[in-house]
């Protein structure tokens, strides 16, 4: 079943932009257009716009994405397993920051 531009956005809560951006990218194409000229999208496409969102949302680029979302699964499995090793990474420093920021304002409220 086809869907409009204006219905994927509907269903899925994301922006006709951020359609267009995963298209400029390469991800994603329009199936066809009604008579009206409106974009129209097979209704499967919205699982791929959903992965497309979340793996730009856990910080991969969308040219990062167009390069491995057709791949096997063995590769995105890798490529996640690897995002989710920088993130802990991240994660770990984030929580180190938080703890010398405690640490100075200890400071700082002792000097008075």
């Amino acid at each position: 079943m086809l869907i409009t531009l204006k219905e994927m956005c509907e269903q899925l809560n994301i922006t006709r932009r951020s359609i267009q951006c995963y298209e400029k990218a390469g991800l994603l194409h329009p199936t066809d257009r009604n008579k009206y000229g409106h974009l129209l999208y097979e209704e499967n496409l919205m699982e791929r716009v959903k992965r497309i969102r979340f793996l730009n949302e856990v910080g991969f680029r969308l040219k990062d994405i167009e390069t491995f979302i057709d791949r096997p699964n063995k590769i995105i499995i890798e490529k996640l397993a690897q995002r989710a090793r920088e993130m802990r990474e991240e994660t770990g420093k984030i929580k180190e920051q938080i703890l010398n920021i405690q640490i100075l304002i200890r400071k700082l409220e002792e000097e008075g």
